[in-house]
């Protein structure tokens, strides 16, 4: 990852609610009205529709805690995610003094109250049970206080703040789109960095850690490493690739390994020592090793993956001369590092696809494409791997669009670098070759820190926001994959990069036990629904400065589905405020001129609402939140997009 100045956030966290009914609910129709991002019609609210809350009687508290007030929402699969139409059990354990009442609030994403109310608990350790029916899907988060302690809520757990306790409900998106399918498994266009040991008898770091976190998100894609100092850190020929070395979390063949080659051992090295940053003392021992990872990744793939078309390799990872990987040796050495790796691999594994630079910036990437072209290196890549990292520090108040149209010291905005790249990789490389963006993650701002009153509900909302924005124009701009950075916060200098609260470390940590949601997790499941198994159309031709509009594609004519949002940096920032109504008005062609019809539209929380187009157009009043316009009419998207340079779909 790359870290840079950026400003700092300072934003006050909500108090905890004080209502003064048992349950209260907002009718749905102004849940949907009040979706940032869409122009609605009036609808009647139903009260079925509502949120319902109800309290069971207390019973004896039994854990050892001493905190006044607590709550967590047990029975979900370990990732405090629910699915939709189901009810959400939230206990609140009490440590009253004396006979008192709980005060709790359940707000959504944008901080809207979703229900409120009120219960009686008696002295002493005590636990209440509210059972919760949610018709929405998204975020939740739950504050709660004791009425003698008003000031006193919820307490800090690891990197979540003190005040919350969230949960989410996961969308269902399959009434206006079907669930996909793929004619291979690599078409799958989501990965993702970081680990969870949260279902039932898995530990750090020998168990299962992308289930269920990965298949609730929609992940589909995670490293795997191979690099020779892992394989072989003691001496040579110790790895059998004969051997079952297959890691438990791919063995159930569900999701697809990046197969990592970075890193060589001190026994093979120029100085003695491990490195990333020079070419091994014997190339053709290098060769051979990657031969027997080439043997070894074959024979998972024919048994483990028989829908996977390739395996893919990433052979360098963050080389950059500023970073903690970086390379030293010559340009010329770096040719023949990829020359050898393709080689070896190839010898045994002829369908590989063998993927670098990896650099961590975009436009680093192109950089040093456009630099090694004329060593040759394009003979020795199969695809594109990089990171996507965009600018000085990538955080909320430094989203993808903050630089476009106004370079900062050469610094290009992301869609601006993803169009450099796409056209360096058209010049450079074979028509068609995959790009893959194997790691790009969304911070808090950089100089802040985790705290009792931080993040606070705003940083949490635009992190959500820019998450899915970062991503959706990663895939609009022409990369066939991306994966998300991190599952749960991990102690890095810059707090936040996880989708995930860790709830065990202050600071947060790595294969995370116990995790809670943030905005930017149901952000991902959305997005994943929605976009998974589609290929990219492109940018939307014609936006207004502010607007921007990304469309893709189910195969075979299926349905459209158009990513839009609009920012604006005056209105976007932690000094000024992460403001979520501030709109633009955008009319969408869906269909063709003279027509009329409907289209469904989803929030970045995956709620759904059917709108009525005439003349072929759909209003819109879009804000920082993506929303998904999911249409019929293949022919009037794709000629109203621009196909990003030398991109071209894959065949089924």
């Amino acid at each position: 990852m790359r870290l840079r100045p950026a400003l700092a956030s300072a934003l006050m966290n909500p108090p905890p609610a004080r209502g003064s009914r048992a349950f209260s609910w907002v009718p749905a129709a102004a849940l949907v009205l009040g979706v940032p991002g869409v122009l609605l019609p009036v609808m009647s609210c139903r009260a079925a529709d509502a949120p319902v809350c109800r309290s069971a009687a207390g019973r004896a508290a039994t854990d050892a805690g001493d905190d006044p007030i607590s709550a967590d929402t047990p029975g979900s699969d370990g990732t405090r995610l629910f699915a939709r139409g189901k009810s959400v059990r939230i206990d609140v354990t009490t440590r009253a003094t004396r006979d008192d009442k709980v005060q709790w609030q359940v707000t959504d994403t944008w901080s809207r109250p979703q229900a409120s109310g009120n219960f009686t608990v008696a002295a002493g350790p005590r636990v209440t049970s509210l059972t919760c029916t949610l018709p929405l899907a998204g975020y939740f988060a739950f504050s709660a206080s004791l009425a003698s302690q008003p000031s006193t809520g919820l307490p800090q757990r690891g990197t979540r703040p003190a005040g919350i306790t969230t949960f989410g409900v996961l969308p269902d998106v399959s009434a206006a789109l079907p669930a996909p399918s793929f004619a291979r498994q690599d078409l799958h266009r989501f990965g993702g960095q970081g680990s969870a040991y949260i279902a039932p008898g898995q530990h750090c770091c020998g168990g299962d850690g992308l289930r269920p976190l990965y298949t609730d998100l929609g992940l589909a894609w995670a490293n795997d490493k191979r690099g020779w100092y892992v394989m072989e850190p003691k001496g040579p020929d110790t790895f059998d690739a004969a051997a079952s070395q297959l890691e438990l979390q791919f063995r159930p063949g569900d999701i697809m390994r990046l197969i990592t080659l970075d890193g060589f051992p001190g026994w093979a090295s120029p100085n003695g020592q491990e490195t990333h940053s020079y070419v091994p003392s014997s190339l053709a021992q290098l060769r051979d090793y990657m031969s027997r990872v080439g043997t070894e990744s074959a024979r998972i793939r024919a048994r483990v993956f028989p829908r996977q078309a390739h395996n893919y390799y990433q052979v360098t990872w963050e080389p950059d001369k500023d970073g903690g990987l970086p390379w030293k040796d010559t340009d010329a050495h770096f040719v023949d590092l990829y020359k050898t790796v393709h080689e070896g691999i190839h010898s045994t594994d002829p369908s590989a696809i063998v993927m670098g630079p990896t650099y961590a910036g975009v436009q680093e990437n192109t950089e040093w494409l456009k630099k090694f072209a004329p060593l040759g290196i394009a003979k020795y890549l199969d695809g594109v791997t990089i990171h996507g990292y965009y600018d000085f520090g990538t955080s909320p108040s430094h989203p993808p669009e903050r630089l476009y149209g106004a370079p900062e010291k050469g610094t290009l905005s992301l869609p601006e670098a993803m169009r450099g790249l796409r056209a360096t990789m058209r010049d450079v490389l074979r028509p068609g070759a995959p790009l893959f963006v194997t790691e790009t993650g969304i911070s808090y701002d950089i100089g802040t820190n985790y705290a009792t009153d931080y993040p606070d509900a705003q940083t949490l909302y635009a992190q959500g926001a820019v998450v899915a924005r970062a991503h959706l124009i990663l895939l609009g701009e022409g990369a066939d994959t991306t994966f998300i950075f991190y599952g749960a916060d991990m102690p890095e200098t810059t707090p936040g990069y996880g989708v995930f609260f860790e709830l065990e470390h202050p600071k947060g940590m790595y294969g995370a036990s116990n995790i809670s949601p943030k905005p930017a997790a149901l952000a991902v499941a959305t997005m994943t629904r929605l976009i998974d198994g589609t290929y990219t159309l492109g940018p939307l031709r014609g936006a207004p400065a502010g607007v921007y509009a990304y469309a893709f594609a189910r195969p075979g004519g299926g349905k459209v589905i158009t990513a839009l949002w609009s920012h604006d940096n005056a209105r976007w920032s932690a000094k000024a405020g992460f403001d979520a109504t501030r709109a633009a008005n955008y009319t969408l062609q869906v269909d063709a001129r003279g027509r009329a019809g409907q289209v469904s539209v989803f929030d970045m929380m995956g709620n759904p609402t059917t709108m009525t187009y005439n003349d072929g157009m759909l209003p819109l009043r879009l804000t920082e939140s993506p929303v998904y316009v999911v249409s019929d009419n293949a022919e009037v998207a794709r000629s109203n997009a621009v196909t990003p340079a030398g991109y071209i779909a894959p065949k089924p």
